[in-house]
């Protein structure tokens, strides 16, 4: 306000001043006489003032005017000019006007009206690094996939648009399911930004899918250097990419290779499952039992799982029933209250044919966490006590409608898979299996040969309880009726 005050006193202050002035000079006498081809005028001091100004005015025009004669010749001939300047700085405005609403355009869905705008956009700005992918993408829109390619092509002639190129073809040829050409596509764009997060994660899954495992792996490298991956992830998805490899070279034959590839595996990530299980059986292979026992139950402890049983089984495969039973303690020492445990433990009692243990083994666990296995397992131990028909067949019919439990189900999609593998067979996504419970609408009918699948191998097989096989012939037969 204080600002405001100022002027409006200055203003005043020289409107006085120049009222004075005209005043003292329409006071002087005297004047001027200009004669101009035999014409004469006398002019009073203040008419002379007058006539110096506008003088000055005239000449000040007269010299815009021959500047703007030769900035209008200058732009005839093809020059830059100031006249050039503000057509161009015109055709720029109305150019990224059309870019900014085309882009508007693209967010709302509006693919024809994105393209129109691109096209205008083009035509004033001639900057097709800008233009072309807003057309790529509004032709996306609209599904003219051919003039989407094109225009994805065209970028790949500029160095610095040729990354956008190759990705919005890769992105393509994906959708189209052509992974093999996305492939190469997501190589050649992982070369040309090696540290883009999206393109290392499209490689990643894409080389997995392929088996790829060596190459996945310097990916996963990549990942790690670049900072977009934690350690931790880093050193279990490389365990499970050096089981994957190991699974293939096993394969092929070369025992030795797979061994050794199997122990890195465990070596990286110990608490892998699968890789527990095939280093700890690769150390059976050498004779090396203390190595197997000591990777088996080291897995144990993070995650009791049917295949670590399975395995620390195969240590010793012609034990009998108490000698295994007693072996398995070190084994199931370290978490002796998970339903893992307990099951192994009945399992165990049952071969020995100590059915009281095996009950006590269990539990509530057929009230507090039902599932096929232990309700069959409870069943078996009833007819090994000698319970009425009607009792055991109560509990096989439970069993039958009973969840099956722990799975190995994918974090992505939750499909749910019969053994672990790298990648899942249904979304393809890269190291989502997990070990856990399905949801219960997901109920899955136990089969017999799934009874009792951690004591005895298959070459132990006569020597199964008796009780055991009635059960196994039993829920059989109850699911062939069903």
């Amino acid at each position: 306000m204080l600002w405001s005050l100022i002027k409006i006193l200055v203003f005043v202050a020289a409107v006085t001043a120049l009222t004075y002035g005209g005043t003292m000079l329409m006071d002087v006498d005297g004047g001027a006489t200009i004669a101009v081809a035999g014409i004469s005028f006398t002019l009073s001091p203040i008419e002379i003032v007058f006539a110096l100004v506008a003088l000055v005015v005239a000449v000040w025009l007269g010299l815009k005017l021959l500047t703007l004669l030769v900035a209008t010749f200058k732009f005839l001939n093809g020059d830059e000019t100031a006249i050039s300047r503000y057509f161009d700085r015109n055709r720029e405005r109305k150019g990224y006007e059309a870019l900014s609403e085309g882009m508007m355009a693209l967010a709302s869905g509006e693919g024809h009206l994105a393209m129109t705008k691109a096209a205008r956009a083009e035509k004033y700005l001639q900057q097709p690094q800008l233009t072309n992918l807003l057309t790529a993408q509004a032709a996306e829109l609209t599904g003219d996939r051919r003039k989407a390619e094109d225009t994805y092509k065209q970028l790949l002639s500029d160095e610095k648009t040729r990354f956008v190129g190759v990705r919005g073809i890769m992105k393509q040829k994906l959708s189209d399911g052509d992974t093999d050409t996305a492939l190469a596509l997501a190589k050649k764009a992982f070369a040309l930004k090696p540290r883009h997060e999206e393109t290392q994660d499209v490689l990643l899954k894409l080389q997995a899918d392929k088996a790829d495992w060596a190459g996945a792996r310097e990916t996963l490298g990549a990942k790690l250097k670049s900072g977009s991956l934690p350690r931790d992830v880093h050193k279990r998805r490389d365990a499970v990419l050096a089981l994957s490899a190991a699974r293939d070279v096993m394969e092929d034959g070369k025992s030795v290779e797979a061994r050794e590839a199997a122990i890195e595996a465990n070596r990286l990530s110990p608490d892998l499952i699968p890789a527990a299980v095939m280093a700890a059986r690769g150390y059976i292979a050498d004779g090396n039992a203390r190595y197997a026992t000591r990777v088996l139950t080291k897995a144990w402890s993070v995650q009791p799982h049917p295949d670590l049983a399975a395995a620390f089984a195969e240590i010793v495969p012609d034990e009998n029933a108490e000698a295994r039973l007693k072996r398995f303690r070190a084994l199931i020492k370290p978490m002796p209250d998970h339903p893992e445990t307990k099951m192994l433990l009945a399992e165990l009692n049952i071969s020995a044919e100590d059915f009281p243990a095996a009950k006590r083994a269990l539990g509530d666990l057929v009230e507090t966490d039902a599932t096929a296995r232990n309700l069959t397992l409870m069943a078996a131990i009833e007819r090994g006590e000698g319970a009425d028909d009607s009792v055991v067949r109560g509990w096989l019919t439970r069993a039958l409608t009973a969840p099956r439990g722990p799975q190995w189900i994918c974090d992505n999609c939750q499909h749910i898979h019969a053994t672990w593998s790298a990648t899942c067979d249904n979304c393809k996504s890269f190291d989502t299996l997990a070990w856990k419970t399905p949801p219960a609408t997901d109920v899955a009918m136990p089969a017999g040969t799934e009874m009792l699948p951690l004591i005895v191998g298959q070459e132990k097989e006569e020597q199964l309880p008796a009780t055991t096989e009635i059960v196994e012939a039993e829920v059989l037969e109850e699911v062939a009726d069903k």
